[in-house]
């Protein structure tokens, strides 16, 4: 049998290669990993972490207004944008620290650098060269910016967290969750804010009517939504600022360009062309449901196979990769309802079928549904609303579907994400004693469908 310096080496110490490497040293596997920018991957450093920090201070404007209501007198408020990005960058380097320890600690041979792939089981970092008997690729996405005159001047998600100055006007350009969420950010911080789509709604994928009524939300809180528009291109003015022109023939200034116009696999330099694999046209790495490429000595997971773009599923797969390997298990990770949250304000939280997919796979398909002002905007002045959304196969009483927009969304739709795992039917919700008052119980209070 060869002898490898490695058992197992992980390219990326994102969120999957972390877990697959933590893991598989805790099995005694000798493991080594190379990152060269993000300890810890996109959604510490760039991604998640730092944009859910974001939404928490951008959301405090109107914590200041609906105070008021609630015989509150708030003073003047400004807002400091060195504070904010300056905290989260202390909170994101001690993240950084810990999981540094954390893989160090596991015993991973933890190596700083671009990882190039130069064999089935030999890899080159900074110059140096190791062998391993099987190389795991965890390199994950990076933003996507399309070529177009004056493109050179826009930023991505990568440097929005890192802002010299906050801008008094942003465009954010996208249909995307990040493209919605950091609409909600600029304006909620005080940025006159505009968010430029091509297509007529937002949010593609999504049910419907929680596009529909997501944009109803946005709009009343300063975001000027642009659909079936785009930027044709950007011209720099004299004063440092942006003057884009757009396909409708108007113009818009800005201070700040941002483009959320989709991720692609993060595969460059990484020296595929010197094993045999099979790559999608986005550049994706194609891989079998153990996560083996077409090199048997390498596998992929994560955001480079292109499945599930999400943290949770990366954690997923590198888990069932480990198990499978170095356990003698044979896991296979469930794709099939992954709740997942949109963090613009006010939140969405989904999990299950939309209502276009349950009426393609079903005959028989009941919808519940409620719009309602939540209690605090009762007092708070504020004409926010709340919508609920709950699709049921007639035919069974499954429940296949369940959408919120509103507070907490999220933090509501991971319990009820349990429940439909579980394979819960309407009566189950139905039979479900709510806790009163909150948003949350609608969900088994809802008694009749609509026509």
């Amino acid at each position: 049998m060869a002898e490898f310096d490695f058992d197992l080496f992980v390219i990326g110490a994102g969120s999957g290669g972390v877990r697959a490497g933590r893991m598989a040293a805790g099995m005694g596997v000798r493991v080594g990993m190379a990152e060269d920018r993000y300890l810890g991957g996109t959604c510490v450093n760039v991604g998640c972490v730092p944009k859910k920090l974001f939404v928490y201070g951008s959301h405090f404007t109107e914590d200041f207004e609906n105070a008021a209501g609630f015989g509150w007198t708030v003073g003047k408020s400004t807002f400091d944008w060195p504070t904010l990005r300056d905290n989260k960058t202390k909170e994101i380097e001690r993240l950084n620290g810990i999981y540094r320890n954390m893989l160090i600690n596991a015993g991973v041979n933890l190596l700083d650098g671009r990882a190039k792939i130069t064999g089935a089981n030999s890899v080159e970092v900074a110059g140096k060269a190791y062998t391993a008997e099987r190389i795991l690729i965890a390199t994950g996405g990076w933003p996507f910016v399309p070529a177009f005159p004056g493109s050179e001047h826009v930023i991505s998600s990568n440097e929005v967290f890192y802002l010299d100055e906050f801008p008094k006007r942003a465009i954010v350009v996208g249909g995307g969750y990040i493209a919605v969420e950091f609409a909600g950010i600029f304006a909620g911080l005080g940025a006159e804010t505009s968010l430029i789509y091509r297509g007529d709604m937002f949010l593609r994928g999504f049910d419907q009517e929680v596009r529909e009524f997501t944009a109803e939300e946005v709009a009343k809180k300063n975001v000027s939504l642009r659909f079936n528009n785009n930027i044709e291109k950007i011209d720099k003015q004299a004063d440092g600022s942006f003057l884009a022109h757009l396909t409708d023939g108007t113009t818009l200034e800005a201070d700040t360009i941002m483009y959320a116009t989709g991720r692609v696999p993060n595969v460059m330099d990484l020296g595929l062309e010197n094993i045999n694999l099979e790559q999608k046209s986005n550049g994706a790495i194609v891989v079998n449901d153990q996560f083996q490429t077409g090199e048997p000595s390498v596998y992929a997971i994560g955001d480079v196979i292109d499945r599930v773009q999400l943290t949770p599923v990366a954690l997923a797969e590198g888990m069932a990769l480990v198990r499978n390997l170095y356990a003698g298990q044979d896991q296979q990770v469930d794709y099939d309802l992954i709740a997942t949250a949109v963090f613009c304000q006010p939140n969405i939280g989904t999990v299950g079928l939309s209502e276009e997919k349950s009426r393609e796979l079903y005959d028989n398909v009941d919808v519940y549904k409620s719009k309602f002002r939540a209690m605090k905007h009762t007092l708070s002045g504020s004409d926010e609303k709340t919508f609920m959304k709950m699709l049921v196969d007639r035919d069974t009483d499954k429940v296949l579907g369940v959408h919120m927009v509103g507070p907490d969304a999220g933090e509501i739709i991971q319990g009820i994400a349990v429940a439909l795992k579980a394979g819960a039917t309407k009566a189950v919700f139905d039979a479900t004693i709510g806790i009163h008052p909150t948003a949350a119980e609608e969900f088994v209070t809802m008694r009749e469908p609509v026509s």
